[in-house]
């Protein structure tokens, strides 16, 4: 654990006998401080990976207003989803997270469902990654190596090298949290690093200054758009779809609510990690992208390249040395940020195993005596990443799915606990929105959730609808034929300090 305070015997001793309250006992290694758990959220978040991967679904959308104008917008909306989250984190401290936080304030029922969206998310932000990252190595940093990217960018060499990726991370997760907050640590400050010198690099790089790019909007859906969006849609329309970009970007600062239990001053910390991650994120990250237009010799010729604008860019302003030194860094952004949504991932498996809310519950939930770490979670963790890419290997579909899940997920447990605010829930952690803040912030957040459903369905991710829309009737189905009668949900329903 990194600067570790001086009273961290009776901290971690009051975290223990709070979470004892929660009714579960500590099983997991309280190794993570206020630092590290906003690092696994700020690397989960990394804006080297969605903030570069995903840059075409704003720029071929609407042009440079997606990093002026779009980008501070779904950062704020992000922002305010983390506020509301962090007042029930502060509350109900657990790995379960989200999971634990809708059983508490909405039933047992609203916490299965909140559990398995949660899930799914997170493991298709998992996959989404890898796959990001697999497909920013070979054609930039591979043929250092001697790899030929016309041949190793198929379908096959992708899902090798995914499964490879996730192999990796499930090992570095096995051996103990102290190796994975120690990457973790330093993948926050390379992520500052790299987005500082790119910023510069393209600043310097920049034909002219001309800040009138960034408040531009033009409809680039179809051919102007290198089809990343197949049609015009209007601009109102382009703008919503704009979205995508940041909101993605902004998406796993649920990853500190899921180390909550390996977190010391959980209550304190873990708000203020998910918190820092979002909003430093979205700062950083917004001065990175409006360099990226800035720097772009010609905003219409940058939307026609599609899904490979960022590395027409690069070729543009960085061709050299220095521009594969920077592809190291974000490779290697992208490569940590798996690492940490696989981290999160597993907590969030093993906290639901460990209430039988899981297949296979009894084998999930368990925890190595040797490395204190949930072994089972892990590895069903990058099974199941490295299964999502064969279903759909196609990096747009992972996105989308991901946005739409896991926002649903953090918006459940919001939803209820406006109904619950002052009535069964009238204990509260030392982050305290007060009630008419959190009900107002509450409203936007669920409004805001139904609005990304139907971002995310748009053409051409019409996959992700039957994806969510099969994950919902099955749940539905599951719960009325037998699940609601064998859950248990968690052990208590109220927390007493």
């Amino acid at each position: 654990m990194t600067a570790m305070d001086p009273n961290a015997d009776r901290q971690t001793a009051d975290d223990a006998e709070q979470l004892r309250r929660l009714g579960y006992a500590q099983e997991l290694r309280r190794r993570m401080s206020g630092f590290s758990n906003f690092a696994i959220s700020f690397s989960t978040i990394c804006i080297l990976a969605g903030g570069i991967t995903s840059l075409q679904y704003g720029v071929s959308a609407v042009g440079g207003a997606a990093a002026g104008i779009v980008w501070p917008v779904g950062v704020a909306f992000s922002l305010i989803v983390a506020l509301c989250m962090a007042q029930i984190a502060s509350a109900f401290p657990t790995a379960g997270g989200l999971y634990h936080w809708s059983a508490i304030l909405g039933g047992k029922g609203w916490g299965w469902a909140t559990a398995w969206f949660n899930l799914a998310g997170l493991v298709f932000v998992t996959a989404a990654v890898n796959v990001g990252c697999y497909k920013v190595f070979v054609p930039f940093v591979g043929p250092l190596f001697g790899i030929d990217p016309a041949r190793w960018l198929d379908a096959g060499h992708q899902i090798a090298g995914v499964a490879l990726i996730s192999l990796s991370h499930a090992l570095l997760n096995h051996f103990g949290i102290r190796l994975t907050t120690r990457l973790t640590d330093f993948s926050g400050w390379l992520i500052f690093a790299v987005a500082l010198v790119l910023t510069v690099a393209m600043m310097h790089g920049a034909p002219r200054f001309d800040f009138t790019r960034l408040f531009a909007f033009s409809d680039y859906g179809g051919a102007a758009g290198g089809r990343v969006w197949p049609a015009p849609r209007g601009l109102a329309t382009m703008t919503l779809l704009a979205l995508i970009w940041p909101i993605y970007t902004i998406t796993g600062f649920d990853a500190s609510a899921h180390t909550s239990e390996e977190t010391v001053r959980a209550s304190h910390n873990v708000p203020k990690g998910m918190l820092r991650s979002v909003y430093l994120s979205g700062l950083v990250g917004w001065v990175m992208v409006a360099s990226f237009v800035l720097a772009m010799p010609d905003v219409a010729a940058a939307a026609r390249q599609g899904d490979n604008v960022f590395a027409w860019l690069m070729d543009h302003v960085l061709p050299g040395a220095g521009g594969r030194a920077l592809w190291i860094g974000i490779v290697l952004g992208n490569y940590l940020c798996g690492l940490a949504c696989m981290t999160s991932t597993s907590r969030m498996m093993y906290a639901f195993a460990r209430d039988g809310g899981l297949p296979l519950s009894r084998f999930l939930k368990l925890v190595s005596p040797r490395w204190s770490t949930p072994v089972p979670a892990i590895w069903t963790t990058a099974a199941l990443a490295l299964a999502s890419t064969l279903y759909s290997p196609a990096y747009n579909t992972l996105t989308t799915a991901t946005v739409i899940f896991l926002y649903l997920s953090y918006v459940m447990p919001t939803l209820v606990g406006l109904r619950a605010f002052g009535r069964t829930w009238t204990t509260f952690g030392p982050f305290n929105l007060g009630g008419p803040l959190y009900r107002t912030l509450a409203v936007i957040s669920v409004a805001g959730a139904v609005l990304l459903v139907w971002i995310g369905v748009q053409p051409p991710n019409e996959k992700a609808l039957t994806v969510v829309a099969a994950t919902t009737a099955l749940l539905l189905a599951a719960w009325w034929i037998g699940v609601r009668r064998v859950f248990r949900g968690p052990p208590v329903t109220s927390i007493q300090k």
